[in-house]
């Protein structure tokens, strides 16, 4: 048996190794660096591999390949503008990461300890969220361009593995902190289970790792068709877990309200670009041939998921929370344009995405904003009067909170539209009208808010807004630009989405 040396194109490859190579870098800095050099150098690195990362993305857009890692990895216009979603969204991530205060002092002391205390007095600042953070983008970059099932499989890993550790790692609310990162742990590995039984039954049905093989099969008819549904049954669940979707969403609102909260804008938004990217791959390439047999499943999960995220929102008191099961609502909106299987769909999908993930990191910054002498303060009633107190923020968190609820003039309304378009002209019209009613819901608790913040007088009770560093600021005038940019001129951006959103196979 002779061995052939694996041929790798570096070029294509080359934003995820820039990615990678950080977080490596980001671990020798640990490991090496003293204390007080360690924050800046961790940021510097960070943020300088993302920035380069982005600039190869760039230089490769117009570059095709089924062949770049052995036939494990595939290059096209979608996976450009998915790799590019992502390193966008985490540059501003990351400049909410920046902010120590949110962090824990030691990670493995425990809460409420000597040790802890000791840590805080002494100024410690956990750096290690760094690299993690680096090892989860580059595990967001894999995982929506894999075609075979066991690198799909490391890349989900290697993206959800860190953000269990980062979720766990805030300053504040030790033990609800601690408790998240527990139950993300075991709903995650629970649903990895559940995807790789769907991989064992898919490569039963048909003989091949490979998307493109399991394509063909699905394609020729040949295999068992039992096999077949299983395996697409158990590789969704591991999907829609990562989405967030109904009845998979448990884990989203104890996580979303106990991780650090730019981690959770990290999560909320890079994590879904990348498990969408991944869902429309699949759907649209591997088993658009099998239609009759996922379409009806996903359209019963998309109605569910849409009208219940946005009916529990209503009921919320704690700004997390409802962003959270906001984020269930929008997973269902989008599942609209996986189930549209057209290119409407696919670009709807993409330009969504990317709009989507920009405001909420745009929102959660606005959270870390709002505090008082315990921390963040995310309990809805102590909001009132924001707008009196502080009315740039107030306009800010208004923004994103009218993107969400699609309302004209922003980046939601652009993405909302055009995915519903899409599936229209698909005849998913039960999808569509589902969207449209669970839109007006949601609209009711996004306004809610925007009334408690403009129309309510302030209390006196110790919040106050408080920016602790000028790129959480850029962090919140970026968003807010991108947010309008899209909503009043988003041609640019869809004509570019239009001419790369094709999948080659």
């Amino acid at each position: 048996m002779e061995f052939s040396s694996p041929v790798l194109n570096y070029t294509l490859l080359s934003p995820m190794l820039i990615v990678l190579g950080g977080a490596i870098i980001g671990v020798l800095v640990e490991a090496f660096m003293s204390k007080a050099l360690r924050p800046i150098t961790q940021l510097s690195v960070t943020l300088g591999s993302l920035v380069l990362a982005l600039v190869q993305v760039w230089r490769i857009r117009n570059e095709q390949s089924l062949s770049t890692a052995m036939g494990s990895v595939v290059i096209d216009g979608p996976a450009v503008l998915m790799q590019a979603s992502i390193l966008i969204i985490s540059l501003i991530s990351v400049l909410l990461i920046a902010d120590a205060q949110q962090f824990t002092a030691l990670a493995a002391a425990l809460p409420g300890s000597e040790e802890e205390r000791h840590a805080m007095q002494s100024g410690n600042q956990v750096t290690e969220v760094y690299p993690l953070t680096l090892f989860a983008v580059a595990g967001m970059m894999l995982f929506p361009v894999s075609s075979d099932l066991i690198t799909l499989f490391v890349a989900l890993e290697v993206l959800s593995l860190p953000l269990y550790l980062m979720a766990g790692l805030s300053r504040r609310r030790r033990l609800a902190s601690q408790e998240a990162a527990l139950k993300y742990f075991l709903l995650g590995a629970f649903s990895s289970a559940f995807f790789l039984f769907g991989a064992a039954f898919l490569y039963g049905y048909s003989s091949s790792i490979t998307f493109t093989g399991i394509r063909n099969a699905v394609v020729g008819g040949g295999g068992n068709d039992v096999f077949l549904l299983i395996g697409i049954a158990f590789i969704s669940v591991g999907l829609l877990f990562k989405v967030g979707a109904v009845p998979f969403h448990a884990w989203s609102p104890d996580v979303y309200q106990g991780a650090p909260t730019p981690v959770t804008a990290f999560m909320a938004a890079a994590t879904k670009v990348a498990a969408f990217g991944a869902m429309l791959r699949i759907y649209y390439t591997v088993f658009a041939n099998a239609q009759w047999s996922w379409s009806p499943m996903l359209t019963i999960i998309a109605i569910i998921t849409m009208v219940f995220g946005s009916l529990v929102a209503i009921a919320q008191r704690d700004v997390k929370r409802m962003l959270a099961y906001s984020s269930i609502a929008h997973a269902g909106f989008l599942l609209t344009g996986v189930i549209a299987l057209n290119k409407a769909g696919l670009e709807a999908s993409l330009f969504y995405l990317f709009a989507y993930g920009i405001t909420t990191v745009g929102a959660f910054a606005i959270v870390t904003l709002v505090r008082d002498s315990a921390g963040e303060v995310t309990d809805l009633n102590r909001w009132k009067g924001l707008g009196k107190r502080s009315p740039w923020v107030a306009i800010a968190f208004a923004t994103f909170l009218l993107s969400f609820a699609g309302i004209p003039l922003t980046s939601g309304f652009i993405g909302k539209f055009s995915i519903f378009s899409a599936a229209y002209e698909s005849g998913a019209t039960s999808v569509v009208i589902a969207g449209v009613l669970s839109s007006a819901i949601a609209a009711f608790f996004y306004v809610r808010v925007i009334v408690l913040m403009f129309f309510t007088d302030p209390i006196e009770d110790g919040t106050s807004v408080e920016i602790p560093s000028s790129l959480t600021s850029i962090a919140v005038i970026f968003s807010m630009i991108v947010t309008i940019a899209l909503g009043v001129f988003p041609a640019p951006i869809l004509d570019f989405i239009s001419n790369l959103a094709t999948f080659i196979r």
